[in-house]
This record gives structure tokens, C-alpha cells and sequence, in this order.
């Protein structure tokens, strides 16, 4: 069979920020270092970041105090800000430049007395993060357009949106066309919140999936952006896996297969593609790549690891 490789795959300026600030920290402080929350949605990233000497803990309370602790690219509320502040620990914040965005964004709505509604899923970490930028209570969670009719205010509320930056294109518009419908004066951010990486991947898939008859996604499977394209394929009408390595292929998926997809959501690292191939390799005739866009995006370190 052909493999087809999409590109863009894999790491995202966001992910490879956060796994750099982790990288950079244990090369300048002493160890360990703390990370709270998986630093990214991949085992496999999370592992070997423990090798060389992260230690990861659910709360702040598990960090002891002098100890350096990072934030995870999700992001985290103000509370959990406010508590690192309080200790005397030193904090690396390595939120997405993408996610700050979106909770700068539902901050000024909410100045501007607008009710806040985040497009969403409960209980992901980014979606936890961006709720906790309010207080309670001014910021309502959606994820599809059935929960609309459920919203404690109507049409007569001043509302704006805002969307979790992993979720498809496809699943947040029909819920942004149904806000719209309830709420005529509603607002939303100038620029899609969907970041960059999630919308060029998901392109990406559905080129793939206009030329193959089965499509495997390489990423984690609480890794919202990595199902997100698994879905893609699916809605696309092409057959769809999401795998965490190579050793989730079954042999009875490949029957009849002749033309193969690949691609990886945004925090899974390119070896996880080079081992899927190398147990591939006795079916493959012929692998080649299906560019639909470039990325050339950087976002820079904190400063606290660029001083000299």
C-alpha cells in the first residue's frame, strides 16, 4: 500500500514552547523540576521529560516550597496563579501564547459586562483554565448546540463567546451559528480562538481523507485536538484510528487498504510517525507527503530562561 503523510503533523509552536521551557529549566535549575499537570496531552513527551528529571504533580501543595514549578500549556486559572504566588516557589508559566489570548479575551468581554460562554468540553484543562479566569458564575460552558436551550439567561443578555482552541472548525460553527440565532447582539473574538496548528491540521486531514481509505491519528487519547482529527476523517466519510504508537495497528485494519494516511495531533513528537512506518514497512510500496500549508510560527522562552 501507499503511505500518505500529512504535513502540517505533529508539534505545534505552543507544544514545542512548553516541552522547551521544561527542557530549558532542568538544564538551568537544579533538580527536580516540578510540572503541574501533564506539560502536554502525550505519554510519550511526558515520559521522557521524566528521564531527565521532571517530576510531575497534580496540585501546587504537592511542590515543595523553593522549588521551581511549571504551568502546563493548557493553561491554569487565577486561582492556581494566585496560590503559586503565595508559596515561594519559582513559576514558569508555560501557557500557550494562543490560550492567553482567549482568557484575555472572555476578561475584557466580562469588563464590559457581557456574560461570557465558552465553546467547549468540561472538564479538559484548557476549558478549566479559561473558566477560572472569571469568577464563578460569569462564564457558562457549551460543547454542542442541544445546550442552548439550557442557558440560565435569554436573548436580552448581553453575551460574548469564546472557544477552547482544540476543538474542529465544523463542530464550533453550527454551535456559534445556534448562539447567534438565540442572542441577535452577541459578540465573538476578532480572529477565530480555533488556534492555527488545530485548523491547519484538520485541513491537512481532510485532503488525506479525499485520497485514502483509511487514516491513522498518532496522539493521546485525552489529547482534545488529536480526536478532533480522528473525527474529521470520519466526517469526511473515510475509515479512521486514533493510535498512541504503532503498537495499537491491528493487522485486520490494513485488509484491503491501498492507500494509508498519517498524520499526528499537536503533542505528538515525529518519532511516534517514524516507528508507525518501520511497522508499517513490510506493506508499504511507496510513502510520500501531502503538504496542504507550512508553519514557520516561534513563540519565545519566558525571559527568565533567555537571560544569560
Amino acid at each position: 500500500m501507499n503511505i500518505l503523510l500529512a504535513e502540517p503533523r505533529g508539534f505545534c509552536a505552543g507544544v514545542e514552547r512548553a516541552i522547551a521551557i521544561v527542557e530549558r529549566a532542568l538544564a538551568t535549575f537544579p533538580p527536580p523540576i516540578y510540572v503541574r499537570h501533564e506539560i502536554v496531552h502525550n505519554r510519550w513527551v511526558v515520559e521522557s521529560l521524566k528521564q531527565k528529571g521532571a517530576v510531575f504533580v497534580h496540585e501546587l501543595d504537592e511542590i515543595p516550597d523553593g522549588a521551581v514549578a511549571i504551568f502546563s500549556a493548557h493553561g491554569v486559572s487565577k486561582q492556581v496563579k494566585e496560590e503559586g504566588r503565595q508559596r515561594p516557589l519559582r513559576i514558569l508559566d508555560a501557557t500557550c501564547p494562543l490560550v492567553d489570548k482567549v482568557h484575555r479575551e472572555a476578561e475584557r468581554r466580562d469588563q464590559e459586562g457581557r456574560r461570557v460562554i465558552l465553546i467547549g468540553h468540561k472538564g479538559h484543562p484548557e476549558v478549566e483554565g479559561t473558566m477560572g479566569q472569571l469568577p464563578p458564575g460569569r462564564m457558562t460552558v457549551v460543547s454542542r448546540t442541544e445546550e442552548l436551550d439550557t442557558l440560565p439567561f435569554g436573548p436580552e443578555t448581553p453575551t460574548a463567546y469564546v472557544t477552547q482552541t482544540t476543538l474542529s472548525m465544523d463542530e464550533t460553527a453550527s454551535v456559534i451559528q445556534g448562539l447567534k440565532a438565540r442572542f441577535p447582539d452577541i459578540l465573538g473574538p476578532t480572529r477565530e480562538d480555533i488556534c492555527y496548528a488545530t485548523q491547519n491540521r484538520q485541513n491537512a486531514v481532510k485532503s488525506l481523507a479525499q485520497q485514502c481509505d483509511l487514516i491513522f491519528v498518532l496522539g493521546a487519547p485525552n489529547s482534545s485536538n488529536s480526536n478532533r482529527l480522528r473525527e474529521v476523517a470520519e466526517r469526511a466519510g473515510t475509515r479512521a484510528y486514533l493510535i498512541e504508537s504503532a503498537q495499537d495497528v491491528q493487522e485486520e485494519w490494513l485488509e484491503g487498504v491501498r492507500q494509508l494516511g498519517v498524520t499526528a495531533g499537536a503533542s505528538a513528537p515525529e518519532i511516534l510517525v517514524d516507528e508507525l512506518l518501520q511497522r508499517l514497512h513490510p506493506h508499504i510500496e511507496r510513502v510520500e507527503t501531502l503538504a496542504v500549508s507550512k508553519e514557520t510560527l516561534i513563540f519565545p522562552l519566558p525571559k527568565e530562561l533567555t537571560r544569560p
